[in-house]
């Protein structure tokens, strides 16, 4: 076949063959921060007429939808109906990304085991197909779908039922012989169901919470009693699923460390006098939290452009319509609880528990699991999971969450409460998004609706009001029970140490009650900005703190990541026209690559090293001259682009000195945009240098490397292994205080394909192996617009491109742009533009079965 000019140099991955799944100018003064004047409160006493409703299903039996693919492989869809957009939505994702969605499937109706045997990697022997099975079924996600199904409003099931209907025809039109070779052929590729769209996104809505405790679920079986799973049919061998190897630790929320930054400019800062908008998340680039752009249009109802997550169906998560855009990032607030239950000492079995006194016996469910076995062959195993009024039993050895005698002597057990366990409002929330015609109306879908899991909201419309929540769905405990939860000693430091919050489950009291509501949660209105990277509400606007909000919804007072400092110091800066902004100045400012970190300590580091001159410094390699080093960073511009001398050495020192940072001011409460600052000028900072030197120079790297000589992204073969075509990559991190972020995502992208990995250094995000820092994870849709006179005008990018499929034109196209040189390219919205830039076309219908 002849390939795209574009693909060629992914020619190698193709060749592999199909993975069998069966085996700006720098400035180091930091000026103190001036907060803006203090804004008016938007009036917003004159709301817009009465929303008419939705074209919600077709009227003549026939899905029918028009799709156009712009440059890049962006495909807009038009119909005259919720359903059929939906339809051509789940078309063309299919399309580009129908192998990740195929496996998500399978996932959450916990039937990986059945397709690809109890392990993931497949062979791996960690059963985690298996855990991860019986998990999802103890939660009960496809239980909730099926029993949600009919409750659910005629707007979702329209967007189900069409994107179902769209996956299925790409599917069938195209044959499971040949669509993306990663899952070709391959039994697991099916036909879809509402329902199961329904479990997926159910499944999705828990990925902050408790599907990260499938471990602690599986585990959980009475004191005394073996957790392991037995085979139904008796003689049946389990002695090869290596169950004595299951190794739960405690669960981590939040595992990818999904992030973002989001600014919603409004009419005081803006040079147009109307809102604009930066979206900038940061999420792994493989797997099953990839992005993908698309646009949608009901003539005279409905037209949004973005992206939105694999597999949403039909609406969009971060764009803009023609009033109002919006963005998320990734919040502080608590998701779900975890209860501690005091177990009833009469009942030698613990399976009774006390509420007020009285005992309450947890209530069980039994369930059954095929697990291929290799050869064709196949078992049934079944399991029993336990169950409370405060959720489900969980168990982490090796940690306070036991069951039974704990560490105080106390008979306890534990159990997690998830908001979002159940959450049906996920689309029609992002719906009511997707329609709002001023803040006013974006701000009356947090009152309506929970449906955005986990996610700050920031948005701007085109009069220039901005407005922030957190829309995350969080536990409603009451603040009597919160505060005496407050109180206790134990529960405070067994929270502190796991990570989140650990309740009583002794009383009524502190049963949740569903979500919180919206008076309950964090939000401002502001004219001149709004903002979030991933610090809590506190700061969204530093001259307005939010305070005085349940604790379950994040911390105030707290030291901001240099993050979070770089993006206020950027908006403290103002832009080119007379200090407000234009829509040019907050894309330079996204993809400007500063490191904050260097802005507040690199002078004073070049200082020190002067003074220091050739005398050896005391590193993890002996006493040595850090000379080197120091000649190196005086070379550096400060900057992360792939050019810069020196990025990779600071990155390193970054990564020594937050490990124990040497501060001259500490960080007050009182200014939290501008300490902690003033390094400490004594050699021990010398000594953090002088071991990043040594750790570059131990894997044979030069320490003088421009950035873009060892900072790659690199695809993986279908196998997994190294394509061996690196793309050099400017960008920063965290550690030295980036805000356009990047950085290799070593753990599980929640998908069962084969990826690329390199093993890190100890300590860094450098990698032997690759020689360098392999990008996988950071920004990804990334766009800024602002609304005009003539409509909304943006640009953005997907930094991975649009498709996973290698023999796709867009498989690699918008990496290859970003490659060359950190930059965006239009986002089309007007009909004209879309038009013009068409590359295209398809009509589909079908029968509306």
């Amino acid at each position: 076949m002849n390939l795209p000019t574009k693909s060629r140099i992914y020619q190698g991955m193709i060749l592999a063959g199909v993975v069998t799944l069966a085996g700006c100018e720098f400035e180091n003064d930091v000026p103190e921060y001036q907060a803006p004047p203090v804004a008016e409160e938007p009036d917003h006493s004159s709301p817009l007429p009465e929303q008419e409703p939705l074209t919600t299903f077709d009227t003549d039996g026939e899905l029918t939808a028009d799709i156009t693919w712009t440059d890049y492989g962006v495909p807009y869809i038009t119909a005259d109906n919720v359903e059929s957009i939906a339809f051509g939505v789940g078309y063309a994702f299919a399309q580009d990304n129908i192998c990740i969605l195929a496996d998500q499937i399978v996932k959450f109706n916990s039937q990986r085991s059945m397709f690809f045997g109890p392990d993931n990697p497949i062979g791996s022997g960690n059963s985690q197909n298996l855990i991860d099975d019986f998990g999802f079924l103890a939660l009960g996600i496809r239980d909730n779908a099926e029993q949600g199904y009919d409750s659910l409003t005629d707007e979702s099931k329209a967007l189900l039922e069409g994107y179902a209907a769209g996956y299925n025809k790409y599917l069938n039109d195209t044959g499971v012989a040949n669509i993306d070779p990663q899952c070709a052929g391959q039994p697991f590729v099916r036909e879809i169901t509402p329902v199961d769209m329904l479990t997926y996104a159910q499944g999705v809505a828990l990925l902050p919470g408790a599907s990260n405790f499938t471990g602690a679920v599986f585990v959980a079986a009475p004191p005394g009693q073996d957790f392991a799973p037995q085979p139904v049919m008796p003689g049946q061998e389990t002695a090869s699923l290596n169950l004595a190897n299951v190794d739960v630790h405690m669960p981590e929320p939040n595992p990818t460390e999904m992030g973002s930054n989001g600014w919603a400019v409004g009419r005081d800062l803006s040079a147009t006098g109307q809102g604009m908008l930066l979206a900038n998340p940061h999420f792994p680039h493989t797997g099953n939290q990839r992005f993908w752009q698309f646009g949608i249009e009901i003539p005279g109802e409905l037209k949004v452009a973005g992206g939105s997550l694999s597999g949403m169906p039909g609406v969009v998560n971060i764009g803009f319509n023609e009033n109002v855009a919006w963005t998320h990032t990734f919040s502080t607030a608590n998701r779900f609880v975890v209860h501690q239950l005091e177990l009833d000492p009469a009942d030698e079995s613990g399976t009774t528990y006390l509420v007020d006194g009285e005992p309450v016996e947890m209530t069980t469910k039994t369930h059954q699991i095929r697990v291929n076995v290799g050869g064709g062959n196949s078992i049934t195993l079944e399991k029993t999971s336990y169950h409370s009024e405060f959720g489900t039993i969980i168990k982490v050895p090796n940690s306070p969450l036991t069951w039974g005698v704990d560490d105080f002597g106390k008979d306890v057990a534990y159990a997690i409460y998830d908001a979002n366990l159940p959450n049906y409002e996920v689309l029609d929330h992002w719906l009511a998004m997707n329609r709002a015609r001023n803040i006013e109306e974006y701000r009356q879908s947090f009152i309506d609706y929970t449906g955005t899991v986990f996610n700050n909201a920031m948005a701007v419309d085109d009069d220039g009001d901005a407005f922030f929540t957190d829309g995350s769905s969080v536990p409603n405990i009451s603040d009597e029970a919160i505060a005496a939860w407050e109180q206790n000693t134990l529960l405070q430091g067994i929270s502190a140490s796991a990570g989140f919050p650990v309740m009583p489950g002794n009383s009524a009291m502190f049963k949740a009650d569903g979500k919180m509501s919206f008076d309950r949660a964090p939000s401002l209105l502001r004219t001149d900005f709004v903002q979030n990277s991933n610090n809590s509400y506190w700061l969204t606007n530093p001259d307005t703190p939010i305070e005085n909000v349940a604790p379950l919804w994040g911390p105030i007072n707290n030291e901001q990541s240099w993050r979070s400092r770089l993006g206020q110091k950027m908006l403290a800066e103002g832009g080119s026209a007379d200090g407000k902004f234009t829509r040019e100045d907050i894309a330079e400012k996204l993809l400007s690559n500063r490191s904050y970190l260097a802005e507040v300590l690199l002078d004073d580091l070049l200082a020190l090293c002067t003074r220091q001159g050739e005398q050896p410094v005391s590193t993890a390699a002996g006493n040595i001259s850090i000379k080197p080093a120091c000649d190196t960073l005086g070379q550096w511009d400060g900057t992360m682009n792939k050019d810069s001398v020196g990025a990779m050495l600071f990155r390193e020192f970054a990564t020594e000195f937050n490990r124990n940072p040497k501060w001259e001011v500490e960080f007050d409460p009182a200014d939290p945009l501008n300490t902690p600052r003033d390094m400490v000028n004594n050699v021990s900072v010398l000594t953090d240098l002088g071991n990043a030197m040594v750790r570059i120079q131990s894997l044979g790297l030069p320490i003088d490397a421009p950035l873009g000589e060892v900072q790659f992204v690199e695809r993986a073969l279908p196998t997994g292994q190294p394509s061996g075509q690196r793309l050099p990559w400017g960008g920063a991190n965290n550690v030295e205080g980036g805000f356009n972020v990047f950085r290799a995502n070593t753990g599980s992208d929640g998908t069962i394909y084969p990826r690329l990995i390199y093993p890190e250094a100890d300590g860094s995000n450098l990698t032997e192996a690759g020689l360098g820092y392999h990008i996988s994870y950071g920004s990804s849709w990334m766009f800024t617009m602002e609304f005009t006179e003539n409509g909304p005008v943006a640009e953005g990018l997907l930094s991975y491109s649009q498709s996973r499929n290698v023999f796709s034109d867009h498989y690699i196209d918008q990496t290859l742009l970003y490659s060359q040189q950190p930059q965006l390219r239009p986002i089309w919205f007007d009909n004209s533009d879309i038009q013009e830039n068409t590359i295209r076309e398809l009509s589909l219908s079908q029968p509306n079965e």
